[in-house]
């Protein structure tokens, strides 16, 4: 028992008594004067499933580009069509809101390599496309003695026409077009769609629409991220092989006659390099086979954006440097699509190619 201190009230024990009665203490020498630490409750299941689902979906909206670009690259069936599906509409609001460069800048400061200036497949150079002439039609089209020169009172009508790719130009283009003053532009951008898949989208049944509506006097065309897969039949026309090859031609050939069947013109645009190696090259054999069909056409004009989105060697990157020093991010973090300031840049650059190009000259 404790001793009476001067006072007369029991003092406390000591820590060296303390021990020494607990070491006799049935519950295992726990301190009396120390409550139990409380055992640990197990997470409520619900909690866990409640934040694992609301991570999920922030992924899946931040990532939705991404995913949708996985989806178009993937062999042809039911699970990429119903993936498109499903994919599409999250990543057009993901786009929308601008939730790329929020994945964006979290690479950045996390370091990651994957978005790197120079990486990717360099395109091979480029063929000479024949100067566009007049051909004998009741639509002359504009050269270079005589050149179209819009005005207000007589504007030129311009349709833009693509795939995810032509909706980021478009989203660029058109409202550079309009604020000429002189140009009034449509775009009807259709994503996951290209010429293989007319069974997913029929792009020649819905140009004939937009030709009859919008009757342009120039079509401006960027269609083919998604074109690097086998053509359905049967039998199927594996990609990669000479017959595939000279399908894509015919396709790619029909949808120019169509374009110009009503007296327009035709800029075709050719894909970016992309940050995919395998998929830089697809893109760099659909860039050859439209190339070679636009210098058979003397309605139709193809600029490449290998150098204008690229490196100066074709390469794919993330950014690019304007004259004054500016860094300017041009792609998407998906590595496929262009980014804001991208579409500019090829905006710009394509306004430029119009005197040359299509002897078109628009106000500056």
């Amino acid at each position: 028992m404790p001793t009476d201190d001067d006072t007369g009230r029991a003092s406390p024990p000591t820590a060296d008594r303390r021990a020494a009665e607990g070491a006799g203490d049935p519950r295992g020498g726990v301190d009396p004067l120390v409550p139990p630490r409380p055992a640990g409750r197990p997470a409520d299941w619900r909690r866990v499933l409640s934040v694992s689902v609301l991570a999920f979906f922030l992924w899946f909206v931040l990532d939705a580009p991404t995913l949708q670009h996985n989806a178009q690259v993937s062999p042809v069936g039911a699970r990429r069509t119903v993936s498109l599906d499903l994919v599409g509409p999250i990543a057009a609001v993901s786009r929308g809101l601008g939730l790329g460069h929020v994945v964006s800048g979290l690479n950045r400061l996390l370091d990651r390599e994957g978005n790197r200036p120079g990486n990717g497949a360099g395109l091979a150079p480029e063929k000479p496309v024949t100067p566009l002439t007049t051909p004998p039609t009741t639509l002359p089209l504009p050269t270079a003695a005589s050149p179209l020169r819009p005005n207000p009172h007589v504007e030129l009508r311009v349709l833009v026409v693509g795939d995810s790719l032509g909706i980021d130009l478009g989203n660029a283009l058109v409202p550079d077009l309009l604020a000429t003053g002189v140009v009034q532009a449509t775009l009807d951008g259709q994503v996951g769609t290209g010429l293989t898949r007319p069974d997913y989208y029929d792009w020649p049944t819905e140009l004939g629409t937009d030709l009859s509506r919008d009757t342009p006097q120039l079509v401006i065309v960027m269609i083919g991220a998604n074109d690097g897969q086998d053509f359905l039949g049967p039998p199927d026309v594996p990609y990669g092989s000479a017959a595939w090859d000279a399908t894509y031609a015919a396709r790619v050939a029909s949808f120019m006659d169509e374009a110009t069947s009503t007296g327009a013109q035709v800029l075709w645009v050719g894909m970016p390099p992309m940050q995919n190696p395998v998929l830089s090259a697809k893109m760099d054999n659909i860039d050859a086979i439209v190339q070679a069909q636009a210098a058979k056409h003397r309605r139709v004009a193809f600029v490449s954006s290998a150098t204008i989105l690229g490196t100066a060697q074709g390469q794919f990157t993330p950014y690019l440097t304007t004259p004054d020093g500016e860094e300017v991010n041009v792609r998407e973090p998906d590595g496929t699509h262009i980014a804001p300031g991208g579409a500019e840049i090829l905006s710009q650059a394509l306004l430029a190619a119009f005197p040359h190009d299509l002897h078109i000259d628009l106000p500056h």
